[in-house]
């Protein structure tokens, strides 16, 4: 089943049912308010969920109607937590590369991951705020996963028994102020600002045979102002899959229902496949021609991301937003 917030309700929107095609919703009302709540007892109100789901795609759900992506707010307008690894070495191994840089080889056995802002994400068709177009304005295109609650020090086979919902994320990076704050040796805070989440959730048996090892083998599919920018896949050079990523974050704490984990931006040895971030263009063209070509985003410009099926048909929704000033 698809899962989405309407921007009605409060902060943390109105739980809906959205139908396989995306077209059409129904509220989930007398289930779940909201999808939170819906984490919270994920056993008991997944059945009654996926009821209405069923419904829904047959053509005979009570109260549904057109689905406007303009209005959904972000599947979790907030989250408790979201935590974002980097599961693709080929972009680890090549930013380091550029600044001649080794990558340490417990890159390879130990996931790389921060803690990312959750208290409010923007819609899929929100505009993404920034001050100063100064910053080095940046995408990166992301698979995410929601658990229920996930105990302290499960593993890798266990968490992935607590992954419900799959989805896409817009990870907004402003590359000029990271490298300052990194070398404070505090991590990131004014570098990494809000997120864009795609406009439904999915859960892992709607997406068939493209979910297999904790992975999602599909492409992402990004483009900028309406020119392709890449489309490297998701299921291919993936160091981490998304069960032992849970793991590694519930190492040493639980988390809790409605947890967002990301995968880190997408990207694949096989450049020609393109990129899901600027920073990744940048680094191939440094790598092949001594200085990067591209610049980072600026105000206007448009991004779109998501995700097709082997039809053609997008799994997700797109998320697409334009880079605005406040």
């Amino acid at each position: 089943m698809k899962l989405g917030s309407l921007k009605e309700g409060g902060r943390d929107g109105t739980l809906v049912v959205v139908s396989r095609d995306l077209g059409r919703a129904v509220k989930a009302t007398g289930i779940a308010d909201t999808l939170q709540r819906a984490l919270e007892d994920w056993s008991n109100l997944a059945p009654r969920l996926n009821a209405l789901s069923e419904a829904l795609n047959a053509g005979e759900a009570e109260g549904d109607f057109a689905l406007d992506p303009a209005s959904l707010a972000a599947p979790l307008p907030r989250a408790y937590e979201f935590v974002d690894g980097s599961a693709y070495l080929p972009h680890v191994e090549r930013v380091r590369r550029a600044r001649g840089a080794e990558v340490p080889e417990t890159f390879y056995t130990d996931p790389l991951m921060y803690q990312a802002v959750s208290a409010g994400f923007y819609g899929p068709r929100d505009p993404v705020k920034v001050p100063s177009e100064d910053f080095g304005i940046d995408l990166e295109a992301e698979v995410v996963v929601v658990t229920d609650d996930v105990p302290m020090a499960a593993s890798p086979e266990q968490a992935a028994g607590h992954i419900q919902l799959v989805g896409l994320v817009n990870d907004v990076s402003l590359r000029n102020l990271i490298p300052a704050e990194l070398g404070k040796g505090f991590g990131f805070l004014q570098s990494k600002p809000r997120s864009a989440l795609g406009p439904v959730f999915v859960t892992p048996d709607e997406l068939g045979d493209a979910w297999r090892d904790s992975k999602l083998h599909l492409p992402m599919l990004t483009h900028v102002n309406g020119e392709w920018f890449g489309a490297p896949e998701a299921g291919v050079d993936m160091q981490f899959n998304f069960a032992q990523l849970v793991a590694h974050a519930a190492r040493t704490r639980p988390l809790s229902a409605g947890t967002i984990v990301g995968s880190g931006t997408v990207a694949n040895e096989d450049t020609s496949l393109g990129a899901s971030c600027f920073a990744e263009r940048r680094t191939v063209e440094t790598l092949e021609h001594g200085k990067p070509s591209t610049p980072f985003m600026k105000f206007g410009d448009v991004v779109r991301i998501e995700m097709l099926d082997k039809s053609g048909a997008s799994v997700f929704g797109a998320i697409e937003q334009r880079i605005e000033q406040p």
